[in-house]
């Protein structure tokens, strides 16, 4: 009795194991559709800002049609790529997001290359705070994307390992490996701003 007692026990435990390892794959990816939602709540951020900024900037630099086209195009079609985290492991439209950010980030750094020609500006307390917030949102896009990044390394590495590739293909055989974002050279700067002659 004792023994089928332990071997009750001992399979118990190996089936709530078992249980518990599928069970972090959900938690997984829920973890990386978390980070991703940081991603796209920061970018949001960084349009949100944009018009406003457009705005102050046109006050003083009038003739300066063609960026303020730029920047707006560059939005434009930021807000217009959108990619959810049920699409994450498609290479092309998380490309293609990433694509459109890149566009507006560079935009807006000829923008704020615009704006040193503008002493006045310069000193526009609406501008500067504008500028510092958008400094923030880089800053704050960075580290969501460095977040993501991980998150989807974790998961998947946990999904194509061993035993998780068995465990994924048994009970979650809808989960597929999620793409991590190539943030280029270019996009890892923040728009520099220098107010200093």
């Amino acid at each position: 009795m004792k023994n089928l007692i332990a071997i009750v026990v001992v399979i118990a435990a190996l089936v709530f194991g078992a249980f518990k390892y599928a069970n972090s794959f959900v938690v997984l990816d829920e973890n990386t559709n978390e980070k991703w939602s940081q991603v796209l709540n920061q970018y949001k951020r960084r349009a949100d800002l944009v018009p406003n900024l457009v705005e102050t900037v046109k006050g003083y630099a009038a003739h300066e049609q063609k960026v303020f086209e730029d920047v707006a195009n560059a939005r434009s079609k930021s807000m217009q790529v959108s990619i959810d985290a049920s699409s994450l492991s498609d290479e092309a439209k998380v490309k293609e997001f990433m694509a459109a950010q890149g566009q507006l980030g560079s935009a807006l750094g000829r923008l704020m290359a615009v704006s040193e020609s503008y002493p006045e500006l310069k000193a526009n307390q609406n501008f500067l705070s504008l500028q510092s917030q958008l400094e923030g949102t880089e800053n704050r896009i960075s580290v969501a994307r460095r977040d993501y990044i991980e998150a989807v390394k974790e998961y998947n590495v946990a999904l194509r390992s061993f035993p998780g590739k068995f465990i994924v293909g048994i009970f979650y055989p809808e989960m597929k490996p999620k793409q991590g974002i190539e943030v280029s050279s270019e996009d890892m700067k923040n728009p520099k701003v220098s107010f200093e002659k």
